[in-house]
């Protein structure tokens, strides 16, 4: 029965998968806007039906990417070494993903993950729901810095402003990179763009 399970979840991830290249394909070369749902069922050779059990509005075809790592953030801070604190946690996972390139950093130049950000930063209804995934991720770090012993309003604004640091990051290095700087290049300036704003969360910006 466990590899009967293993078997049909293998199976769904690759229909998920093939859905989300089929319609990204179809994106990049006519615009978000400009090809329909029905569409890429066809390409996907899926029903309508089964693709939206598996991606519940038209904007998720591009953004499961994104929310997949919703919890991200949270996830860190539940799993940190005993002693750590969760921001310390925070800025080695940061730093951590930096150094592998990862597309949650924004310092990726891998050519699918800038097509894929040249697409989402250009269509205004993706720059929308995006901006959902990003609260809820706040929200979930919320949760879990209160697990962690933080009152609860002080965990909310530590989310915030730990959800918009990390933002703001990963923008800066994604246009980086999109303007044609390598990652391998960019890198010292990320590590030290993120060294001091993680510094700037634990000493506070200093600003009377």
């Amino acid at each position: 029965m466990t590899e009967e399970l293993g078997l049909r979840e293998r199976k769904k991830l690759r229909t998920r998968t093939a859905i989300s290249a089929a319609a990204i394909a179809l994106f990049l070369e006519r615009g978000f806007d400009a090809v329909g749902v029905a569409e890429v069922a066809r390409v996907a050779e899926v029903s309508k039906r089964t693709l939206f059990a598996y991606f519940p509005s038209k904007e998720d075809l591009v953004l499961h990417r994104f929310a997949d790592h919703e919890t991200d953030a949270a996830d860190v801070v539940r799993a940190r070494r005993a002693g750590q604190g969760p921001l310390s946690a925070l800025r080695e996972a940061f730093l951590r993903g930096l150094s592998e390139r990862s597309p949650v950093t924004g310092l990726s130049d891998e050519p699918a993950v800038l097509a894929v950000f040249r697409l989402v930063t250009g269509t205004p209804a993706l720059v929308a729901r995006l901006a959902e995934f990003t609260s809820a991720g706040e929200v979930a770090l919320a949760a879990a810095l209160a697990e962690a012993g933080v009152a609860a309003l002080d965990a909310e604004l530590a989310a915030a402003q730990i959800a918009a640091v990390r933002r703001t990051l990963a923008a800066a290095n994604m246009a980086a990179v999109a303007a044609g700087v390598p990652a391998a290049r960019r890198h010292r300036e990320a590590v030290e763009a993120a060294e001091r704003a993680f510094t700037l969360l634990t000493t506070g910006v200093g600003i009377p």
